[in-house]
């Protein structure tokens, strides 16, 4: 099976999307291999294993689903990432798609960016799950070789075992540990992974610049090419044929300084990952301790010939110390160990760098004394309780740590080592989240004032309608007290019947994906009276990791609004009204002071007529008629004059009279309406 960790597969046979999609990952800089079909892409995955898999659905060759079951169903694919393309959007098809072992898709047709995007982030997250598998191995290795350290009393075999284990894990040629002597100068290899036999091999430390450079500085060192390195030219000179290419050596690490070094060592060219420096830096903590508890058990082995009781307490106290040597030394938490009158015993790595103290500065210290002023009275209650059996969990402690400023540690205590008349607590430093707690609490707490003081009605509720969030004025429009609705009362008793279900499909439709958002929708509600309002709602489902939890509903009071747009048209009506009038009157004043022209002739015309008709009696009182009926006529018009008084052009001296045969030509041409 070949690993191809560079390659990304993509699988399909759309001849637009297929291209596009190639095009996008090699300007992204990615290695592709691009296959037509489904089978082919099965072929091509028996023997390789790409970085990722693009796969299209719409593939006709071999059904896309068919063949992601098919990778899916492959062992040595499981880990490897399958993103899809799809033209499906319904929640069911993408429920399917990640049910049949999907890890992400995309929507066609896609964006290039986006495409790499999904892609790049498969990448790091697989690379993110190998370093937490590489990291869960390594850490298991430490614990089981810190537990040897600290449980076996035969460390000739357990040294043995260390070394093999770590050239096993770090893929060396060889794994030696080598101790200092009382004499500088002069080193002993106590164990070495390619030789079990091998015992206090003694070494001259001129010879080994490196040694002495680790021992000097108290610091790891690396040397990815020995047949170069400075350091190393020294040797160079005297053993033209070094034997190894690649070196790394960890110190080994007591209260006084470095008394010996964990060597690696490989024949072939290597870089030592940081990973891997790490593992041997723990293991070389744990040998630190493992080879000072042995000195240790030797030391009280001689003084037990002079007083038994003697022997047996200090066997005691150091298997005590080989129970806390996998706790201190392999815990990602601060633990420390304090008698019950609260003097500290044990301290482990991660507790001393929390607190800034060294092992010797922190035995034998008090614990309250590592604790802000404003809390030693609690300190007492603490040691007290421990009496009476009381052990807190998840307690907050403000601490002073060496040479800094105040932090807060987050405390467990524990009576696991009760019989010793000790107690165990770990910690870890939580200031960073106190303060950020905080200020998500202001921040919440100016938010619910926010929507506290909003002059609309703002409404939540859960999905299935029940209230969570009810502001003041929304109990102002709905009459209802926030106590009497909050957790009590379902949405739907906000509308009339069928009016909750009728907002929620504005803002759910199943023929579009995602949610909406309603804005400025007229709806009536009900208020605690029963009483209908008319309001305008906005609203939106409430979304968390990409599924609804709920929803929020923003309402308007246009009561107001409504009675004002009643009034304006009251008033147009009016207004229409009194122009017909006004349009009337001016007609007919127009129509008086055109009439009474023509009547002036006519009676003029009638009298001249009657004057030359006297010799003609019935002539003559025909023009008389005429004359008569005119002025009834004229003053008529007078009359209709004096109520119109509407001029628009010279009549007779400075009056004005509405223009008719103007009006009329407007008439006809449809501008006079």
């Amino acid at each position: 099976m070949v690993d191809t960790r560079d390659i990304v597969l993509l699988v399909g046979d759309d001849p637009e999307s297929r291209p596009q999609a190639e095009q996008a990952l090699v300007a992204a800089d990615m290695t592709v291999v691009s296959l037509g079909s489904g089978e082919a892409a099965l072929a091509w995955l028996e023997h390789q294993t790409p970085l990722v898999v693009v796969l299209d659905l719409t593939a006709r060759s071999l059904d896309g689903h068919a063949t992601l079951r098919l990778i899916r169903g492959q062992p040595h694919l499981t880990d490897v990432p399958v993103v899809v393309l799809t033209t499906l959007g319904s929640d069911e098809d993408i429920r399917r798609i990640f049910a049949m072992g999907a890890d992400d898709y995309v929507h066609k047709p896609f964006r290039p960016a986006e495409l790499v995007a999904r892609i790049r982030g498969q990448t790091r997250l697989r690379d993110y799950v190998e370093r937490l598998n590489r990291r869960e191995k390594n850490s298991q290795i430490v614990l089981e070789l810190t537990q040897a350290l600290a449980s076996s009393l035969n460390i000739r075999d357990i040294l043995f075992a260390v070394v093999r284990q770590v050239a096993s894990v770090t893929q060396v040629d060889r794994c030696s540990i080598v101790l200092v002597g009382e004499q500088q100068s002069v080193g002993y290899v106590v164990a070495s992974s390619d030789d079990e036999q091998l015992r206090d091999l003694p070494i001259h430390l001129g010879k080994y610049p490196e040694i002495r450079e680790v021992l000097a500085t108290g610091n790891p060192l690396v040397i990815p090419d020995a047949a170069h390195h400075p350091l190393l030219a020294e040797i160079r000179q005297n053993e033209p044929f070094f034997g190894f290419t690649s070196l790394a050596l960890v110190p080994i690490l007591h209260e006084h300084g470095p008394f010996g070094v964990i060597f690696l060592r490989s024949k072939n060219p290597m870089s030592f990952s940081s990973q891997e420096m790490a593992l041997v830096h723990t293991v070389s903590n744990a040998t630190a301790i493992a080879l000072r508890n042995a000195r240790i058990l030797q030391s009280l082995r001689d003084e037990s010939q002079q007083s038994a009781f003697a022997r047996l307490e200090a066997e005691r106290r150091v298997q005590l110390f080989q129970r806390y040597a996998d706790f201190f030394e392999s815990a990602a938490d601060g633990m420390v160990v304090i008698d019950r009158n609260g003097t500290v015993l044990f301290a482990n790595p991660r507790a001393r760098e929390i607190l800034g103290y060294s092992e010797t500065e922190l035995m034998g210290r008090r614990f309250s004394a590592l604790i802000v002023d404003e809390e030693r009275e609690r300190v007492v209650r603490l040691l007290r309780g421990f009496g009476s059996g009381i052990y807190p969990r998840c307690m907050d402690l403000g601490i002073n740590p060496k040479g800094g400023s105040p932090i807060i540690i987050s405390v467990s205590f524990s009576s696991v080592l009760h019989e010793d008349n000790a107690v165990l607590f770990s910690f870890r430093e939580v200031t960073l989240e106190r303060k950020t707690a905080v200020e998500l609490q202001q921040t919440k707490e100016f938010l619910e004032r926010v929507i506290d003081s909003s002059i609309d009605a703002i409404v939540s509720a859960d999905l299935s309608g029940r209230i969570l969030l009810f502001n003041r004025a929304a109990s102002r429009l709905f009459g209802y007290d926030p106590n009497q609705v909050v957790g009590r009362l379902n949405v739907a008793a906000l509308y009339p019947p069928e009016g909750a279900r009728r907002v929620m499909r504005k803002i759910v439709d199943p023929k579009v994906s995602g949610p909406r958002r309603l804005e400025g929708y007229r709806v009536e509600v009900v208020n605690a009276a029963g009483e209908p309002i008319h309001v305008t709602v906005s609203a939106a489902l409430i979304m968390e990791s990409g599924q609804p939890v709920g929803s929020v509903g923003i309402f308007t009071d246009i009561r107001d609004k409504l009675r004002m747009e009643e009034r304006l048209m009251r008033a147009q009506r009016e207004l229409r009204a009194r122009e017909k009038e006004s349009i009337v009157a001016e007609l007919a004043g127009t129509a008086a002071h055109e009439l009474n022209q023509p009547l002036t002739s006519v009676i003029g015309y009638a009298e001249l007529l009657r004057r030359s008709l006297r010799d003609d009696h019935n002539l003559c009182s025909a023009a008389g008629i005429i004359i008569s009926e005119a002025e009834r006529m004229a003053e008529i018009v007078r009359k209709i004059g004096k109520i119109t008084r509407y001029e628009t052009k010279d009549y007779v001296g400075e009056a004005k009279i509405l223009d008719l045969e103007k009006a009329s030509e407007e008439a006809d041409s449809g501008e006079l309406r």
